[in-house]
């Protein structure tokens, strides 16, 4: 059955089994049977959970997602309903009062996910047609977006609590302190091992493929997790895995790109998208639209990022004007457009938010290999697709010695920022470049300062980036969270 067949059944699952009555992060207290022992008794009930899963991606969690990856990078401008919060975390001002710190939208999947996990074996001694394999598999799924979460967590706060059930009321939450990053992200492999082990290859159509978590979609988190903790012979293990199995590929930089990828979604590039549609349309829409948008690209997003040909107008990267931004307004555009001129209609704001596609796969394989060493003229090659693909203009590129480890790398993480304009990754990609070898490359962040921050507070902002214990490159506890568990300890930095 197609995903977005499912969809009934994921509102359902999310309003009957999943409604909440109490108002602490992770707290999720059904009014009417998830967590009742009463309703897991068949495999269509553990189906049904599994889906109120993913239903539980659709809301609020894509804008979070955004905001944390991007607000305190260096292509984003305000637009006229920016907020003040938002506007402290692009000038580094975040104090534990900033609403943008609040973890809840990935708490809440979290949640979900373990009572899936709680509750699932459980099915196999009710419903005698329901075999341990069907449940590993449905396992593998929830435990995949379970990791997912609290890999972005930790990039994002560093410690944070690891919950590995799920909550009922109040009271479990009452003795919740934090965990370690590193400890939170051992935890994360042991999911995503079993999740390997586990997970199906294919659910037989193109849309749940891309919809649901498969193999291939827990090798792209696996590499993405291993190259955060610099463990690069394996994130090049996940990585090849996909491309050998040669079941994705780049879309053709034709003038059908944009739609193809963007518009249309669940193309041959993606491996998982969140999939909004007619029935489930994206919160995020508004928050683009020029004329009350909260983000816009920043004014140098199209002279510094991508370049301008100004002898040749048609001579342009194909992700700059027409593919992330609009020129004539700096409206960021690939969640707007439905082509590279016309914009999608209301009712057609259903674009999706890409957690992983292959060209992400075919970069993270490059920043890898040139880090192992030695492989600095592989890893270009593989740049290099990219930049064919996109016609990206001669301006953009460095032609660095692949001999030059640094260089290499800053020519990767420049073509991240083209490629994957706007997706939620550019903060996490300077700090993972930043932040390696004991911050060798702080002058990567640093130098981010000039172009992000008003010049009234730059000096503060590398001031408190140059933070030598670098507890000011997370974001801090929302202070709520503080009030409402007493075994919280907000991050250094803040308090």
């Amino acid at each position: 059955m197609k995903y977005k067949s499912f969809f009934n059944i994921l509102l359902f699952s999310l309003t009957l089994f999943l409604s909440t009555s109490c108002n602490k992060y992770l707290s999720l207290q059904p009014q009417d049977g998830i967590i009742r022992q009463e309703f897991w008794q068949t495999k269509e009930q553990v189906q049904s959970a599994v889906i109120g899963c993913y239903a539980s991606l659709l809301g609020n969690l894509s804008e979070t997602l955004f905001m944390w990856g991007e607000l305190r990078a260096d292509m984003i401008a305000p637009g006229v309903n920016m907020t003040q919060d938002e506007t402290d975390i692009m000038n580094v001002n975040t104090l534990p009062t900033n609403s943008v710190t609040s973890w809840t939208s990935a708490y809440q999947v979290i949640n979900y996910c373990n009572t899936v996990i709680d509750f699932a074996p459980g099915v196999l001694s009710n419903d005698n047609t329901f075999t341990k394999q069907q449940l590993n598999q449905y396992l593998a799924e929830v435990r995949t977006l379970r990791a997912m979460m609290y890999f972005t967590l930790v990039k994002t706060f560093r410690d944070v609590p690891l919950k590995l059930k799920s909550s009922a009321n109040d009271k479990d939450l009452l003795l919740l302190p934090k965990t370690s990053g590193d400890s939170v992200l051992a935890q994360v492999l042991t999911d995503l091992k079993f999740a390997d082990s586990n997970a199906v290859f294919t659910y037989g159509n193109t849309i749940t493929d891309k919809g649901r978590i498969n193999k291939y979609t827990v090798k792209a988190l696996l590499a993405d997790v291993y190259l955060w903790m610099d463990n690069y012979a394996e994130c090049e293990a996940a990585c090849n895995f996909i491309i050998d199995s040669k079941k994705y590929g780049l879309i053709a930089g034709n003038s059908g790109w944009f739609n193809t990828l963007y518009y249309n979604g669940n193309s041959n590039e993606g491996i998982f998208e969140f999939q909004f549609d007619q029935q489930k349309l994206n919160t995020f829409y508004n928050v683009f639209l020029s004329s009350r948008a909260r983000y816009l690209a920043s004014p140098n997003v199209l002279d510094l990022v991508f370049t301008i040909d100004y002898l040749n107008e048609k001579n342009k990267d194909i992700r700059g004007d027409g593919g992330s931004v609009r020129s004539s307004d700096n409206s960021i555009w690939k969640y707007l457009g439905a082509t590279a001129t016309a914009t999608r209609t209301t009712d057609a704001s259903y674009a999706h938010w890409f957690a992983y596609r292959y060209a992400d796969i075919l970069l993270m394989k490059a920043e890898a290999i040139n880090q192992i060493g030695g492989r600095g003229t592989e890893a270009l090659s593989l740049v290099y697709n990219i930049r064919d693909r996109a016609n990206a203009l001669d301006a953009t590129d460095l032609n660095p010695d692949p001999t030059d480890r640094n260089a290499v790398a800053d020519f990767i993480l420049a073509e991240r920022s083209r490629e994957f304009a706007f997706e939620g990754k550019r903060w996490y990609d300077i700090l993972r470049n930043a932040k390696r070898n004991n911050y060798e490359r702080i002058d990567i962040l640093l130098n981010m300062i000039s172009k992000t921050v008003t010049p009234n507070r730059q000096i503060s902002a590398i001031n408190k980036y140059k933070d030598p214990e670098h507890n000011s490159h997370y974001l801090p506890i929302y202070y709520y969270e503080i009030q409402s568990d007493p075994n919280l300890v907000q991050n250094p930095f803040y308090q």
